[in-house]
């Protein structure tokens, strides 16, 4: 998985998601703006990280992500998660760098 650049500050997160809170967009293909990182912390169960080659791509990676592990989504890159467990509660942590519009005026992770 990617790594989140040392001039990133993390400048927004997410509620902690459960089986009955989670967004459906999370669900489903999605992305982040350019020069956003999205952080996904499992704080219990496990989910898996789709990553995909674009929006209409095929797979490129499954990667399970278990309580107290991270994973990380580039920006731009497609992206969905799936709960592997009924009690897997995650949040997500979005980075962008510490000088930008992004950081500055709290703007959205997505376009």
């Amino acid at each position: 998985m990617a790594k989140i650049p040392t001039d990133y500050v993390n400048y927004k997160s997410t509620p902690v998601f459960e089986e009955h809170t989670v967004p459906k967009m999370f669900l489903h293909l999605h992305n982040t703006k350019a020069g956003v990182y999205g952080q996904i912390h499992v704080l219990n169960g496990e989910l898996k990280f789709y990553g995909f080659k674009d929006r209409r791509g095929d797979v490129e990676q499954e990667v399970v992500i278990k309580t107290g592990e991270t994973g990380i989504s580039p920006p731009q890159y497609w992206h969905k998660v799936e709960l592997l467990t009924h009690d897997t509660q995650f949040r997500v942590d979005f980075w962008a760098q510490k000088d930008s519009e992004i950081v500055a005026k709290n703007l959205s992770e997505r376009d």
